[in-house]
């Protein structure tokens, strides 16, 4: 496995992968990598003859008050993991060589698809993500990325911003990954206790149980919201940042559900914030 640390290295590596006549897949992660990340690369793996993982701690998505310097950080064992798959590159740079002095350009998502859920919370938040995935779709001339359906407003953000900005990448969402214990894999389960990981259990339960509701014929929204903020409010770790339903992907209110339609989630487990969502109803193809 190569490790690319520079914007040098990795153009270089994908011109030399597109001379070849390889397709390429493309993982953009922050490291911290567990099952969820490694599903991602498996299914790049599969349709893809060159997967390129990027780890990369991305200052330009965090806000002020978020947890930048204590987002973990572990390369070696992270690389490990990479090898297993096994990806063919790894871009690894520093914040510098990414933004470096007089960086200025960014690319910013307007309208309803980036006002609500985690957009409303974390001002600027997607902004720094189409920033940094822009960067790294070019950088690496992939053909294919993969992203995770935990993340599914990031992935509806992506999608515009590469179909409106006439991107020749396809952008796959992949399944959630969870525990077997229900719990969706992410970095941020390494901050939980014991205790608070038992408590953040909640989340997939809420979700599970407005899940057969609507399985049942429930259809009103406010209905299959209020089946969620009842599991959570039983769970006294458990506080609720939000509980919302949209349409999916056009994330767009209504008061009937609509297949398909998102039904998502942020909850405080201590100082932890989870997010966690299902899709109700079938996806369009």
């Amino acid at each position: 496995m190569k490790i690319l640390r520079t914007i040098k290295e990795i153009q270089a590596y994908a011109k030399e992968m597109k001379a070849a006549g390889k397709k390429i897949g493309l993982v953009p992660t922050m490291g911290a990598l567990h099952e969820g990340h490694l599903t991602l690369m498996r299914q790049a793996r599969e349709a893809c003859d060159i997967v390129i993982a990027s780890v990369f701690v991305n200052p330009v998505q965090f806000g002020p008050n978020e947890d930048y310097d204590a987002y973990p950080r572990q390369f070696e064992a992270d690389c490990e993991k990479l090898e297993s798959v096994p990806v063919d590159a790894v871009f690894h740079p520093e914040p510098s060589e990414m933004y470096p002095e007089g960086f200025s350009t960014y690319v910013t998502v307007d309208g309803d698809i980036t006002d609500k859920l985690c957009g409303a919370r974390r001002p600027g938040h997607f902004r720094g993500v189409a920033t940094v995935v822009t960067k790294l779709i070019n950088l690496s001339r992939a053909d294919e990325a993969f992203f995770g359906q935990k993340d599914a407003q990031q992935v509806v953000v992506i999608r515009r911003f590469v179909e409106d900005l006439n991107l020749n990448v396809h952008i796959n969402m992949v399944p959630i990954v969870r525990e077997e214990s229900g719990l969706a894999r992410s970095s941020r389960n390494q901050y939980l206790s014991a205790e608070e990981k038992e408590a953040a259990l909640v989340l997939s339960r809420s979700l599970k149980r407005a899940k057969e509701a609507y399985d049942r014929g429930e259809r009103d929204v406010e209905k299959l919201k209020m089946v969620v903020k009842n599991t959570l409010s039983g769970e006294p770790m458990a506080a609720v940042d939000y509980v919302d339903l949209y349409s999916f992907p056009g994330l767009t209110p209504m008061h009937t559900v609509a297949e398909p339609a998102l039904l998502a989630i942020a909850v405080k487990i201590g100082k932890t914030r989870l997010i966690d969502n299902t899709i109700l109803g079938k996806e369009r193809a």
